[in-house]
């Protein structure tokens, strides 16, 4: 397989020039030169195969037009079939015959035959086909484990009557801890991690009972519960939690904590929401194995970059990260305090709720039932002579009063607002009752920031698009009809989705002495947009553009993640 690509430019399929970037594309992503010709689509998969069968003198097959009997699939493990990129597909006698992306394996081919005592018969199949197969007969789909678990459940066993009824607390404790109940939640947790979730979703209808995952900011429906098990369910991730689950009317906040092995954890912040029909609960999954501290790894634009650091970076003053929940700004206020956190300063966080745990940062969680609210902290972290001060977000007058009064008296300030871009901070802080004196004295920058869904590189495929399409998206005229766009068409990897992570969009507004001046004189947003803009500043919408032009973004996300300038 190492001579695949001369051979292939030997036989004309393929330029020499191409041969070069699936190379380069193949040391970027890993995996097969073949695959990477495949997803380049400098080959058809079909003619890659037949080349290889007439190469190798093996037979081809196309998996996706196969079915594999369940234990023809048991005969290797999952580890064996992923690490060769092998699959059994049929045993005659004392023959086993294996599909693999590469023929030439010998390893591999003992490896089988020691494994499972049959002499191997090798067809040739491809490495997307291969991978596609090990997802449908190999991985613990949610599906097919979530029948297992339910196979041990008698709808019989636990019954509950309306929500008007009164409920025994014993009852809840006892159902909670029944076997398919816990099997199930354990189930959901860990699905949720194996699948990338960020929430996971427990809600109760009138007729239904769901669970969803959002995966890269998106919400898809995973499991359908017997709608009996609600409370069960709801009552085991209250236990979980430590939370009481005698009471059923008010809010609730807990912590979930799960051990994975090899040292790693992961946290769920629980939230329990009284509705129509019941409990509905959503945990957020904190990995702070995953936790992304490098701002030059975040999306950042150099320019970007550079005025946002010459905001953290001065000795006072305040930097507002704006955008809403889920946009990311929590990572990139984390990312600032990492880069500013030295022996030689005392920093101190208020946060509602403590997401992540930083060393050598004094971190307190919010309290509103007893009165540690973001403004009664920040009154309290005056008194701990603080060097740098963050705020978990500025919600009232009184919080941003404070925060403004220590940004100006020696303190460097960092927050986040809920606004839709930067250069509307400044009329949500007018209408908070800031005074404009106040705000371009303290001021340093804003940063107001969307996360934009990456297209998964294994599926990623051209795509056309009209030349007027663009322009209504605001593509710069010299872009247009200059570069490729891309979009996922849906594989194993990304679950069908056609998107794999996300990359942060970011447009940053530099407090400069004409911003400022227009702040004291009234301007309105637009016009301190439009003078942000000739100043150097790129919008979120220019931010977005860049990133499909670059290849990491689909232009659908351009109108998903920004509004037109």
């Amino acid at each position: 397989m190492a001579r695949l690509g001369e051979l292939l430019v030997r036989e004309n399929m393929i330029s020499v020039d191409q041969l070069r970037q699936a190379q380069d594309e193949q040391k970027k992503t890993g995996g097969r030169l073949g695959a990477s010709l495949v997803k380049l689509g400098m080959i058809e998969e079909n003619d890659l195969l037949s080349f290889l069968s007439k190469q190798y003198h093996v037979p081809s097959i196309n998996l996706d037009d196969f079915e594999i009997e369940p234990d023809i699939v048991k005969l290797l493990t999952e580890d064996v079939v992923s690490k060769h990129q092998v699959i059994p597909v049929h045993r005659a006698g004392a023959s086993l015959v294996v599909a693999m992306a590469d023929p030439s394996n010998i390893f591999a081919i003992d490896d089988v035959k020691f494994l499972t005592g049959y002499n191997v018969e090798v067809v040739v199949a491809s490495e997307a086909q291969i991978g596609r197969a090990i997802e449908k007969y190999y991985k613990t789909g949610s599906a097919e484990a979530y029948d297992e678990v339910m196979q041990g459940f008698d709808e019989g066993e636990i019954a509950f009557g309306s929500d008007e009824e009164t409920v025994n607390v014993l009852d809840l404790e006892k159902s909670a801890e029944d076997a398919p109940v816990v099997k199930l939640v354990n189930l959901i947790l860990v699905d949720a991690i194996k699948k990338g979730a960020s929430d996971i979703h427990v809600e109760p209808y009138e007729k239904e009972f769901r669970v969803r995952y959002r995966i890269d900011g998106a919400l898809y429906e995973v499991m359908k519960p017997p709608l009996k098990l609600r409370n069960a369910v709801v009552s085991r991730i209250k236990i979980m939690s430590s939370l009481d689950i005698a009471e059923r009317r008010l809010p609730q906040d807990g912590r979930i904590k799960l051990k994975l092995g090899k040292g790693r954890e992961m946290d769920f912040r629980v939230s329990v929401l009284p509705t129509l029909f019941g409990e509905k609960v959503v945990m957020r999954l904190l990995d702070k194995g995953n936790l992304q501290l490098d701002m030059t790894k975040l999306g950042f634009e150099e320019n970007q970059l550079k005025a946002f650091k010459e905001g953290i970076h001065k000795p006072y003053g305040m930097v507002l990260v704006t955008g809403p929940t889920g946009s990311g700004k929590t990572t990139t206020l984390y990312s600032a305090l990492s880069e500013l956190n030295v022996s030689t300063d005392n920093i101190s966080t208020a946060e509602d709720p403590v997401e992540f745990n930083l060393a050598g940062i004094n971190q307190v969680q919010m309290h509103e039932d007893i009165g540690l609210n973001f403004a009664a902290a920040l009154r309290s972290f005056l008194r701990q002579d603080p060097d740098i001060i963050m705020v978990g977000e500025i919600r009232d007058f009184e919080t941003a009063e404070i925060g403004i009064k220590a940004a100006l008296t020696g303190h460097l300030v960092l927050s986040t607002l809920h606004t839709n871009d930067a250069p509307s901070t400044i009329s949500r802080l007018l209408n908070m009752g800031v005074e404009p004196f106040l705000i371009t004295a303290a001021l340093n920058a804003i940063v107001a920031q969307r996360l934009a869904r990456k297209i998964c590189n294994d599926c990623k495929k051209p795509l056309d698009v009209s030349a007027q399409a663009m322009k209504d998206l605001q593509f710069p005229a010299d872009k247009i009809g200059k570069f490729q766009p891309y979009r996922g068409t849906g594989c194993a990897t990304c679950s069908n989705t056609g998107y794999k992570g996300r990359v942060a969009i970011y447009e940053v507004m530099a407090a400069s002495d004409p911003v400022k001046e227009m702040i004291l004189n009234g301007a309105s947003t637009a016009e301190l947009k439009a003078e942000a803009i000739r100043l150097g500043m790129k919008t979120l919408r220019q931010a977005v553009i860049s990133k499909v032009v670059e290849g990491l973004t689909c232009i659908d996300e351009v109108s998903a993640v920004s509004a037109p300038d």
